[in-house]
Parts: structure tokens; sequence; C-alpha cells
């Protein structure tokens, strides 16, 4: 189950993988307000760019499947393995802005930058190995961020929970959250971080924010225990402004541009262990009965997406990286089933067709099944996994050897022509998955089928864990019910009434 992301930076002691080597060592070194530079982290795919918008959710992602289920990893060793990834990536994510202040006024968003078709050396027009980069390398800032802000924010506030048992490093992480949240939720600052700007708008263009507000209110919520937070998260203003109970079909895809689907799973979960009622209610059912009608969309019986014949949800219609929606959303679907088995709910409606915990965990597993073989290619698409994955990755370190010679920009591009399989196996890495019609290509051009990226390793570890036996029922019911609230107030007082001059 373990995955191996790309990390930028000093590499760890233990890192594991003699063909890496440190790299991204003058990242931001020109910046005046971060000291030492923007090292660390980690890059986005087969290209040696790091977006901190995907990468944030990716923390936020891990964080979440710890904070759940930390006996299952505990029982796979990979407890400690999983946490130090999260660790790497909120060191880094702390390094965007002043984590020290309580105020900012400015987020560091990407480093590195592709022009695309560019004829100049940059990101993608170059071939080389992330330990080989000679181009320049710009940093992209965002003094209007509520989106990128916001999931900084949930990112820190889960990682937090994780490292309860690092006080320091809990408060630290706490006390960049609620900068940073203060941040995204600025009035007069509602631009979208993407918008205007060719260098990530064509990548990660964020389509909306306030699904982020929704998801990262409710991590500082289980975080923080202030009220503050859910009475925010709960107000009647917060899901209409998202659109939540608009019954939007693509509203109800988890992915790392819409966290709708997870933040009303998050409250949903409030709802169904601790049910605080008053004056909360309201919104929480709303939030609930729309992550029941989530689910439902999940199954092929229901007609809301495409299935490939061989049995792969289609939940981005036939796009490029097709496997990075599926384990996000198995993920949620396992993890849903968990908690309906954790309260003792056998199941629930689809119109009249009652569902149950079971079906749900078995639309994740087949998804998962899918990927690691069951399909009509026969072909797993996590590498090292099986008798047949991808050897010819869209992925510059795996197809470029360690041979002592450091290639030009165009002279790495050898190697992304080559037909000989990769040099470097990638191990664990899930790549971006078949087409509409399950087939695959395995070739390095091919990237929206051959590329890993963050977030989709993210999900299938994420995913994995969820329907994994092993270390099941060692903790409260099917999750672990009582991390999440340690933070929380044995008791809801009433929310005093928003003030008139509130902006959702």
């Amino acid at each position: 189950m373990s995955c191996r992301p790309v990390h930028a930076g000093k590499l760890p002691k233990n890192n594991g993988i003699p063909w890496r080597g440190n790299s991204g060592m003058k990242d931001g070194a020109d910046l005046p307000d971060v000291k030492g530079g923007l090292v660390g982290g980690y890059y986005d795919a087969g290209d040696n760019i790091k977006f901190h918008f995907p990468m944030a959710f990716s923390m936020t992602l891990l964080s979440w499947s710890v904070v759940e289920y930390a006996d299952r990893y505990k029982a796979i060793g990979e407890y400690d393995h999983v946490r130090e990834l999260i660790k790497w990536g909120t060191d880094y994510l702390l390094l965007t802005f002043n984590s020290s202040a309580s105020t900012i006024n400015k987020l560091y968003s990407q480093v590195g930058t592709a022009k695309i078709n560019g004829s100049t050396p940059d990101d993608h027009f170059c071939w080389n190995r992330p330990e080989d980069m000679a181009y320049p390398r710009p940093v992209q800032q965002a003094s209007a961020a509520p989106d990128l802000g916001g999931e900084v924010a949930a990112a820190l506030a889960s990682a937090s929970i994780v490292f309860r048992d690092n006080a320091a490093y809990s408060k630290k992480l706490v006390k960049g959250a609620a900068t940073v949240y203060k941040f995204a939720r600025a009035n007069g600052k509602r631009t979208p971080y993407s918008r205007g700007n060719p260098a990530i708008e064509y990548f990660y263009n964020s389509t909306s924010y306030w699904d982020e507000f929704m998801w990262s209110a409710s991590w500082m919520y289980y975080a923080t225990g202030n009220n503050s937070y859910i009475s925010f998260a709960t107000d009647p203003r917060l899901p209409k402004n998202a659109k939540a109970f608009f019954n939007i079909l693509d509203f109800s895809v988890f992915s790392w541009d819409n966290k709708l689907p997870g933040a009303t799973l998050l409250l949903s979960r409030l709802r169904m262990f601790l049910n605080p009622g008053y004056p909360y209610e309201e919104s929480l059912m709303g939030y609930h009965n729309v992550t029941s009608m989530n689910m439902c969309m999940y199954f092929p019986k229901f007609n809301a997406f495409n299935f490939t014949k061989g049995g792969l949800a289609q939940f981005n219609h036939g796009q490029g990286q097709a496997l990075q929606y599926a384990v996000a959303n198995s993920f949620l679907a396992a993890l849903y089933a968990d908690y309906m088995e954790s309260v003792n709910v056998p199941g629930w409606y689809c119109g009249p067709n009652f569902m149950t915990v079971d079906d749900l965990r078995s639309f994740a597993k087949s998804q998962l099944n899918y990927i690691l073989g069951d399909n009509p290619m026969k072909m797993s698409y996590v590498v090292g996994y099986g008798k047949k994955y991808p050897k010819r990755l869209h992925h510059r370190g795996a197809s470029t050897p360690k041979n002592g010679i450091k290639y030009s920009c165009t002279g790495g591009n050898k190697w992304r022509d080559s037909k000989k399989a990769d040099p470097h196996v990638l191990v664990g890495a899930m790549v971006g998955g078949p087409d509409k019609n399950d087939k695959f290509k395995d070739a390095r051009i091919s990237y929206a089928q051959n590329e890993p990226t963050l977030v989709g390793n993210a999900g299938l570890v994420a995913a994995l864990v969820a329907i994994t036996n092993s270390g099941r029922g060692t903790g409260v019911g099917a999750v672990d019910k009582n991390t999440m609230f340690s933070a929380v107030p044995p008791m809801f007082p009433a929310a005093p009434p928003p003030p008139a001059t509130w902006k959702p």
C-alpha cells in the first residue's frame, strides 16, 4: 500500500529510493520574506512543478484517512510512514505564507511554470530529472486566494489532529491554519487564486471557493472546537452560495477542485455521531441528505454516471486521469459505509431502493479491484503491483537513468521518446488510467493515461486503507469516532445569531 510521492528539497535519510537525490534546493531563494526559500514539498506529477492547491488537498486527504483509520495504518505497518509523508507536506505549506503572523496579505501558490506549446526552457519544455533542473523556476503568489487559502487551512487543521501526540507541532499547525483561513475569508479578496494567471489556469484552475469555505470551516471546527467555525459552516447562506443543495451532478464528485462531497460528509459525521441539535440540526440534516444522494449516484443502476464495460466509473466524463476521481470517491463511499456501521445503521434509501453498507463497500472495492488488475486489459494501473503494469510512465525522474550524466533541457528528450521501459520502477505509483473504452496506451507521450499524480496517489492510499480488513474493529466501531472530536466541547451551547453585517 506504500506510495512514493516525488519529494522535493533535501531528501530525508530514510527516503529509500536510490535513484533520487536532493533537488529544487534554490526554489524561492530570491524571496525576501521566506528564509531559505520554498524548499521541500512535492512535485505534482511527471513534471517538476509544485502546485500548492492540489498538494494541500493531498495532505488533507491523507490526514483525514489517518484520523479515521489510525489503527488500520498501524496494523499494516504504515502509520509512521504516512505521518512522515503528511509532515513533509505540511512543513512545506507552512513556508508558503507567514505562518507566525496572525494576519497575512499574500500566499505563495506555485513554484515552477510551463507555457503551453512553449519553446523556451521551463518545467514542461525540458525533460529533466528534478535533480538536474537548470532553468528558471519562478514563484507565483496570490494576494487573494479564498480557494487555495481555504485548502491550505484544511490541510493544516486536519494534520493538527493527526499530530495531537506532538503538542508543539499540532499547535503550530492550528495557528497557521487560523491565519490562512482568515486570509481566505477576507472580505474584498474573493477572486479565485488561479484567475488570470496563465501559469496556473490551464493546469489547476479553481472553479469555485465556496466549497473550500465549507470544507475548511469544518476542519477548523474539528481541530479547534471553536463554535464560530461550525456556526459559519451551518449558516443556511453558505450551502446556498456553494450550490450544495442544487442537485448538480458534477458537484457530487469529490476532487481537488470540488470539496463539496467531502465537506457534506464531514458535517454528516457530526450529526451521525454527536447529533448536536439546535441551532445546527437543520443545516446538518441538509448536508446528511445530500451525502446520501451523492452515494446513490455511485451505483450504475441509477444511471447518474457512465461506467466503462469493464466497470470503471467515469466521474470526469471520459476525460484523462479517470482513476484519481475513482479512488477519491471510493474513499468517501467506504468511509460513509463505516460511519453508518459505527452507528448501527444498515443502509439508506435511494428513492424506493434500500442500499446497504455492503453495497457501498462493494462499489469502492470494484473500483480498486479494477485499478489493481480486474479490468479488460488485465493491467494493474499501480506500478510494481501484479505481473502486468505500466512500464513507460510520463515521468521525468523514472524515465531518465541516473548514470552520472546531467542532460540538457532538450538532451533529456531521448529518454522521453524512448520506447524502452523506464530504467527506474516507480513502485506504488498509480497512473492516470485507461480511456472510456477500457483501452490503455503504455507510452510516455500519453500523459492523460500514463502520468501519476500526487492527488491520485493520495486518494489511492486513502481508499485502500478504508476498505482493508487489517486492523478493522480495533477502534470504536468501524472508525475511530473519538479522535476527531477531542477538541469539540461535550455540550453545544446555542450559537449567537450572526451579526447583521455577516457576509458568507
